[in-house]
């Protein structure tokens, strides 16, 4: 399919006038919509938006390329406009947009766009192809201009199809391969490896070029091909398979380093300036070699196990409340979620959810620095957090909740690299059992210990705890209310967490109004950081990723089911800053709790214990502020999320 298959007349506007981002993309669907392309303006427009967010497609050197693939598209098509001035769209180098492509493909569309965009993005890397349509004066020459282009590129490709069937003669020059891989798989993919083929062209060289696209990879390198390759460039910012590339001279960088300076990657190709690849049987993400802070590489591992652990605390909290809600709270309040067959069917799946939340979340930590030799070790330790093994005897395990599985899997990673480490000097006879004998059971051996010191450390620090709130008393019960709402709120699930919650329980034996209004302020505390979480996601949606504010909803229904532990994957993605800001929301909501003298008789069950509640109308007041006080301290504290 041609690019002027879509691009009609009526769908070109030169010389707009824009002022920002918005403003062109307007002018682009504008266009769309005037070539009968659209069904839904609103519904597209919301689709270019999200792909925005996941970053900018303008894509360097005055280009910008937004596009998506929406149901509200009813008929593939191309605008495109021109802004002489430029303007900001953040571009990858910095410098204003001046020519715009506007790409819509209906949803039933499989590959079109991706056709259509991966043209684009070869046509554009010619400067002075991108100059001369900045510069025509009219629609019909602009599309003269690209018409010309496309005939001249087809001609090349017919002509390096007939090259390749020929004969070769004895090769001039160092064979070279590479590798091209994006995160979304779309414009930086092809627009890293049309500069390196335009630029190999150019100083006569020879490279073929794998594009690791959302499509699918396209010119995939054969295993002769890699045999007799000289050198290899591997441009990717995500992971990739390099096991194939064992043993082979290898360059590691990023596709914005290969779209800006091709031509110092092909010399240090073609001269030898490479270094041997050894796979360790590790999947490498390129873009991370060398060019990340610590604190970078720490974090893409944390996200790594709190995106696997994300599905599990959704589907487990959600089944979890439908078990409340279908529950008898007067059969058994000490039972409430299992008093029914039907709620205690709904109560036991969705905890098994939950009992996989620790492991997930240390298993995919471990795998992240470790790959798949970790993952098993990392399970363990997380499990070992849950269970809360010690080197006691039985009876005195005490969980160190999540807080425990983040240090377990991250242990658990780098006890594995190093054991990598240390078996590098053992024969090669044993290569084939390191991964499945020695690296799993030194490992989990190993995280065993580790986790047997750690816990109890934390149950040491649970009964200070404990005995510091049974030392307070009734003395000062706005205090008790705020310490005891914040520690809710500080490892939801973990030991600081659970004294509070015992503390609760406790004090409900006396069988007073001191003793309930403590048990309400616990609970209004633990209802607090899944609520305050899901409104911050909605109203300070810059602080979040596309992701959390998918999810983030979800917590409401946590919330007020007092789940606690919906608030984990963003208190363990962030946990400097939504710890303290959730520690304070739940703190203000349990001192309120207490100043109304709020009482609650019921040791758990959120917002379906409601009817229970003493002064019911104060204590939603409490919830209601505690929850806002949290949602603007996230607001406040938290960074922006960079694309």
């Amino acid at each position: 399919m041609k690019i002027t298959d879509l691009l009609m007349k009526d769908g070109i506007s030169l010389n707009v006038s824009a002022a920002d981002q918005n403003g062109a993309i307007d002018a682009l669907i504008e266009l769309h919509e005037k070539v009968g392309n659209l069904n839904n303006v609103s519904a597209f427009k919301k689709a270019i938006l999200a792909r925005e967010e996941k970053g900018s497609t303008a894509i360097g050197m005055g280009i910008a390329v937004p596009h998506g693939k929406s149901f509200a598209v009813a008929k593939a098509g191309v605008t495109a406009i021109t802004i002489p001035e430029g303007i900001d769209y953040k571009s990858l180098d910095g410098n204003p947009s001046k020519l715009f492509f506007m790409i819509a493909a209906p949803d039933t569309a499989a590959d079109t766009h991706l056709e259509v965009l991966s043209k684009l993005m070869t046509l554009l890397m010619d400067q002075s192809f991108s100059a001369k349509l900045i510069e025509a004066k009219t629609p019909e020459e602009f599309l003269g201009i690209i018409d010309a282009k496309e005939a001249e590129k087809d001609k090349e490709e017919a002509a390096k199809k007939a090259a390749a069937a020929a004969p070769k003669p004895a090769p001039v020059c160092k064979k070279l391969l590479g590798v091209t891989a994006c995160p979304t798989g779309i414009a930086h993919t092809f627009m890293a490896a049309e500069a390196l083929e335009l630029k190999a062209k150019e100083m006569g060289l020879s490279i073929k070029v794998e594009k690791d696209g959302s499509a699918g990879a396209k010119d995939v390198l054969t295993a002769s091909e890699i045999a007799e390759a000289d050198a290899i460039i591997i441009a990717c910012d995500k992971n990739i398979d390099m096991g194939r590339f064992d043993g082979k001279q290898v360059i590691i960088t990023s596709t914005k380093e290969a779209i800006h300076n091709p031509e110092s990657l092909l010399k240090k190709a073609n001269e030898g300036e490479t270094t041997p690849y050894h796979h360790t049987g590790t999947v490498t993400k390129a873009a991370d070699t060398g060019n990340e802070s610590i604190g970078r590489q720490l974090y893409k591992h944390l996200m790594n196990g709190v995106s696997h652990m994300l599905p599990f605390v959704i589907g487990g909290g959600i089944l979890i409340a439908i078990a409340f809600l279908l529950d008898d709270y007067s059969i058994d309040p000490s039972n409430f979620g299992t008093n029914t067959p039907v709620a205690a069917w709904f109560k036991t799946i969705g905890g098994a959810a939950f009992g996989f939340m620790l492991p997930i979340l240390a298993g995919f930590i471990a795998q992240s620095i470790a790959d798949r030799p970790g993952l098993a070790v990392g399970f363990v330790g997380g499990a070992l957090a849950s269970t809360g093994a010690t080197f006691a005897a039985p009876g005195g395990n005490v969980p160190s909740a999540f807080l425990g599985a983040l240090v377990a899997g991250f242990a658990a990673g780098y006890i594995v690299l190093f054991l990598e480490k240390i078996c590098e000097k053992l024969p090669q006879a044993l290569e084939g059992i390191k991964p499945v004998l020695i690296y799993p059971l030194c490992g989990i051996l190993v995280i065993g210990v580790v986790m047997c010191a750690i816990n109890p450390i934390v149950g040491a620090l649970n009964a200070w705890i404990t005995n510091i709130l049974n030392g307070m008393g009734t003395g000062s019960i706005v205090t008790l209310g705020v310490l005891l709402g914040a520690m809710m709120a500080t490892d939801m699930g973990g030991p600081l967490n659970k004294a509070a919650y015992v503390f609760g329980t406790a004090a409900l034996a006396n069988q007073n109004e001191t003793g309930y209004m403590i048990m309400a302020a616990v609970m209004v505390g633990g209802m607090v950081p899944p609520i305050a979480i899901a409104l911050a996601t909605l109203i300070f949606k810059n602080k979040f990723t596309p992701a959390e504010r998918k999810s983030g909803p979800v917590n409401f229904i946590m919330g007020l089911c007092f789940i606690t532990e919906g608030a984990i994957p963003f208190a363990a993605a962030d946990p400097l800053r939504v710890i303290p800001s959730l520690m304070v929301g739940s703190g203000v909501a349990g001192a309120l709790s207490m100043v109304f003298k709020c009482t609650l008789m019921a040791p758990h069950g959120g917002i379906f214990v409601f009817p229970v509640v003493g002064n019911v109308g104060m204590y939603l007041v409490a919830l209601l502020v505690g929850s806002a006080v949290g949602c603007l301290m996230l607001g406040l504290l938290k960074k922006k999320v960079e694309d």
